[in-house]
């Protein structure tokens, strides 16, 4: 049996309305797909930000701490003090909040390390640093704030 003419340009509309239906759903996976990328990526800035804004109110606490004078060292408010900054580091370290390296005698990384300070007069053939003025902090791998720090040579061994 010979199809009708009618029944070719049924055939044909069926063929494109399928065409058609199968770009729609494969826009709409699409647009789907992005929509999530950038929900993520929303999600990733608002817990940097969040991270960067309490930073500077993690360094106040520890610079407190670090000039807590020796007679109340055992002051119960004192140690409280210190527990909740201890608390707060793990909630951070929760957060995929990692403190970078930058000890004395750490290998200089400009990646990870901002130098604000060098000395010219210390031999040696390679930059290490000092000391760390300021803690630098990576979240999952990423460079949140770079460690501020005193640079000098030095032979490493």
């Amino acid at each position: 049996m010979a199809k009708s003419k009618k029944q070719e340009e049924l055939e044909q509309r069926v063929a494109e309305l399928t065409a058609d239906l199968q770009r729609t759903r494969a826009d709409f996976e699409n647009f789907r797909k992005r929509v999530e990328a950038e929900k993520e990526m929303a999600r990733g800035a608002g817990r940097a930000n969040a991270i960067l804004k309490l930073l500077p109110v993690v360094d106040n606490i520890e610079r407190a701490i670090s000039h807590l004078p020796d007679d109340l060292k055992d002051n119960a408010w004192a140690t409280s003090v210190v527990n909740l900054t201890k608390n707060l580091e793990k909630s951070l370290s929760d957060m995929g909040v990692e403190r970078i390296e930058a000890s004395a005698g750490t290998a200089f990384n400009p990646d990870l390390h901002d130098a604000v300070q060098f000395d010219d007069e210390a031999d040696g053939d390679h930059e290490v640093v000092a000391e760390e003025l300021q803690p630098g902090y990576k979240v999952d791998g990423i460079v949140m704030r770079p460690s501020m720090v005193k640079v000098t040579k030095s032979d490493l061994s």
